[in-house]
C-alpha cells in the first residue's frame, strides 16, 4: 500500500433523513438537496426516507407507501448514488426503532415538551396530538446517534433536535461510557434560502396555500414559467440587489444559483430590461437547470426492480452499520446478550 494511502485520514460520517411528504421544492433544491451528491466525494453519507416520521399526521397508507417510492427515486434523481452512499428507506431498520426507546429513557419530559415543532404541529393537528408527536424527536436523536454520524446537515427548524441529540449523546455517554459520536451540525457553504415568490419575507414552503408561491423540482416549464412570470416585485423598474426589494431579491438569489452568476453581474445583464424580461429569464434558467432531474426522476421511478434493488441494499447497510451500534448500547445498559 502507498503510504499516502496508508495514512489518510477516514471519512467524516454525515447522515440525513427526509420526509416523504411529497416533491421537494425548489427552496429545498438550492438550498440543500443539490449539495447532497457533491458531499459523497468528501464523506460518507447515510441517507434515507424517514417514513416513520411521517406517520407523526395522519396519512393515507396507498399515498405514504406511493409518496415513500417518489421520494426515494427523486432523492436518486438528484445525485444520491448508492453505489457511494447508504440510501435506504428508515422502517426497514428495525435498529432506529429500538434505539430510539432506550434513548428515550436519556430523554427528560422537559426537554419534549419545549420542541417548538410540537407545539406547531400540536396547533394545525388539533385533533391528533399523539405520543408520537411528541417524542419523534427522539427517534431522530436515534436515527442521528445509531450510525455515529460526526455531521448532520440542518436549515434553521432543526437546530433544536439537533441540540437535543446532543444532549441525549452526552447524557448517555456521561452515565455508560464513551459510547456515542456527539454530532455537529453541517451547514453548506454554498447554500441558499429561497423565499415564497408571492410574498418574499417568507420562506418558499409547500405548504403554502397559493399555489404559484411554491415551484416544485419536477414542475413542467410551463409551470416554472407561469409561476415565475406571477412572482411578486415592487413599483420600482430596476434589477438590482438591495434593501427593501424582496422580490426582486429572490429572484436575482434563485438565478444567480442556478446559472453561477454574481449579483453585480445580473445587475449589468438586466441593466435597462424591465421585469418582465428579468421573470422570464429566471423562468426559463430554473427550468433548463431542474429539466436533468426531471427526466433522472422519470426514468427511475418506471424502473421499479432497480430501485427495489438499491432499496434492499441500502436497508441492508444500514442494518449492519446499527446493529453494531446497537448492540454495545445494550450491553451498555445492562440487557442480557442474546445467544
Amino acid at each position: 500500500m502507498c503510504q499516502h494511502e496508508s495514512t489518510a485520514a477516514p471519512k467524516k460520517r454525515i447522515f440525513s433523513g427526509i420526509q416523504p411528504t411529497g416533491v421537494f421544492t425548489l427552496g429545498n433544491y438550492i438550498g440543500a438537496v443539490r449539495n447532497w451528491g457533491k458531499l459523497q466525494d468528501e464523506y460518507e453519507c447515510i441517507y434515507c426516507i424517514v417514513d416513520l416520521h411521517a406517520i407523526t399526521v395522519m396519512q393515507g397508507p396507498a399515498e405514504l407507501r406511493n409518496n415513500t417510492m417518489r421520494a426515494y427515486a427523486l432523492m436518486l434523481a438528484c445525485g444520491i448514488d448508492p453505489q457511494k452512499s447508504v440510501a435506504f428507506i428508515q422502517s426497514h431498520n428495525p435498529n432506529h426503532a429500538e434505539l430510539s426507546w432506550v434513548l428515550s429513557c436519556s430523554t427528560m419530559f422537559g426537554e419534549l415538551s419545549r420542541m417548538t415543532q410540537f407545539k406547531d404541529k400540536s396547533a394545525r393537528h388539533a385533533d391528533n396530538i399523539n405520543a408520537g408527536l411528541f417524542t419523534y424527536p427522539v427517534l431522530m436523536a436515534a436515527d442521528i446517534l445509531a450510525y455515529n454520524a460526526d455531521l448532520v446537515p440542518i436549515g434553521a427548524d432543526q437546530k433544536q433536535h439537533l441540540e437535543l441529540a446532543r444532549n441525549v449523546a452526552v447524557r448517555f455517554n456521561q452515565r455508560f461510557g464513551d459510547t456515542f459520536t456527539v454530532p455537529e451540525p453541517y451547514v453548506p457553504q454554498n447554500g441558499a434560502r429561497v423565499m415564497s415568490l408571492q410574498d418574499p419575507t417568507k420562506k418558499m414552503s409547500k405548504s403554502d396555500e397559493n399555489a404559484n408561491a411554491c415551484v416544485y423540482i419536477l414542475d413542467d416549464k410551463d409551470t416554472i414559467m407561469r409561476k415565475f412570470k406571477r412572482a411578486v416585485t415592487d413599483s420600482d423598474a430596476e434589477v438590482c440587489y438591495r434593501e427593501g426589494k424582496d422580490g426582486i431579491n429572490n429572484l436575482m438569489t434563485i438565478y444567480g444559483c442556478v446559472t453561477g452568476k454574481t449579483m453585480d453581474e445580473i445587475t449589468v445583464e438586466f441593466a435597462g430590461r424591465g421585469y418582465g424580461d428579468f421573470k422570464i429569464a429566471v423562468g426559463e434558467a430554473v427550468a433548463d437547470h431542474l429539466a436533468p432531474v426531471r427526466n433522472e426522476y422519470a426514468r427511475l421511478y418506471a424502473d421499479k426492480a432497480y430501485l427495489n434493488e438499491c432499496i434492499a441494499t441500502g436497508s441492508e447497510q444500514a442494518y449492519r452499520m446499527t446493529r453494531k451500534v446497537l448492540s454495545k448500547v445494550y450491553r451498555r445498559v445492562g440487557f442480557v446478550d442474546h445467544k
